[in-house]
């Protein structure tokens, strides 16, 4: 069984990820990392060479091969969940754990990570308070229903968000 970090960008996806693997004594995997790896690019130079179709596109390839593994952590990009076919590979193959914070505190966290701004790519062409809003009023429905649960990590650390996680596999 493999594990599925949904989330908006900055939510703890990858950190948390990482422990928690190291917790399970499973592997880890980053889907963005991966899409990077396989093209030679950032995800911010694939998108702006070539759309995001074309990075959707890679996601779901890169998402359905990380599906034929087992025993693994796989932290997700944020917009994973825009696929249904995405979607249904992750359930099928896993559980599927939605990682969320409030916009405040989203925001606070991609001004402080300095990956974001060079790697990452804005999603609209708005301000970041109002993208960060908007993007979720769209996908905060998209990720409760791929969710087996959720952990909101606003003030849990990074070991308390392994800890939830591991108490919510019944283990």
């Amino acid at each position: 069984m493999n594990i599925f970090l949904i989330g908006y960008r900055c939510t703890g996806k990858t950190s948390a990820g990482k422990a928690l693997a190291e917790k399970l004594g499973q592997s880890f995997a980053d889907s963005d990392s991966e899409i990077v790896k396989e093209n030679g690019m950032t995800v911010a130079e694939m998108v702006s060479a070539h759309g995001w179709n074309f990075f959707r596109e890679k996601e779901q390839s890169v998402i359905r091969r990380l599906c034929t593994g087992d025993q693994q952590v796989v932290a997700t990009g944020g917009g994973v969940i825009l696929n249904p076919e995405n979607v249904k590979n992750m359930r099928q193959s896993g559980i599927v754990v939605w990682l969320k914070a409030l916009p405040e505190t989203i925001k606070k966290r991609i001004l402080n990570d300095e990956a974001t701004s060079h790697l990452r790519p804005s999603l609209t062409a708005k301000g970041l308070t109002e993208e960060i809003e908007d993007v979720l009023s769209i996908r905060t429905p998209l990720y409760e229903g791929a969710m087996n649960f959720s952990v909101d990590t606003d003030q849990a650390g990074i070991d308390e968000i392994c800890r939830i996680i591991i108490a919510g596999l019944g283990r």
